[in-house]
């Protein structure tokens, strides 16, 4: 009985800290006039992308599936520049870091492009908003290297 309202407790657990994680910036089917980008936390670095698909699209299938890749794309590059920004042991940033390790640049970009999608969001002309999610201790245990 214990073993079960324990896994009770840490399932909303989960729950509570993935919607936490994941706010909502699409209201109305409109995104948002003001977004809150406190992204860098103690465990995670999170970022967002915002997408749109061209004109010409021939579906609202295809309007969203290409709204969300450019989404996912701005979002993958919001959050390399997030993470260039970290400082590590030694009192530099990821930045300066992969200036001195070619093979490092490489490992944080497929490190980036399987971040987490914590949520798709789409407006009501089919455009994207997505948010991704990358855990530190992944990030650290890729590049070989511990944040401050």
């Amino acid at each position: 009985m214990k073993t079960i309202r324990w896994g009770t407790a840490a399932l909303a657990a989960a729950v509570a800290l993935t919607l936490a994680c994941s706010k909502s910036f699409v209201k109305g089917g409109k995104v948002v006039n003001d977004i809150e980008q406190n992204m860098v936390t103690s465990k995670f670095i999170q970022s967002i992308g915002i997408g749109g698909a061209p004109a010409d699209a021939q579906s609202d299938t295809q309007r969203k599936a290409l709204s969300r890749d450019a989404a996912i794309v701005k979002a993958q590059y919001e959050l390399l520049t997030l993470v260039k920004g970290v400082e590590i042991e030694g009192g530099i940033t990821v930045s300066q870091a992969m200036e001195k390790d070619s093979t490092l640049e490489a490992r944080v970009k497929d490190t980036i492009k399987g971040a987490e999608i914590m949520r798709s969001q789409f407006t009501s002309d089919n455009g994207c908003l997505v948010t991704l999610r990358l855990p530190k201790k992944r990030l650290e245990q890729m590049m070989g290297v511990k944040f401050k």
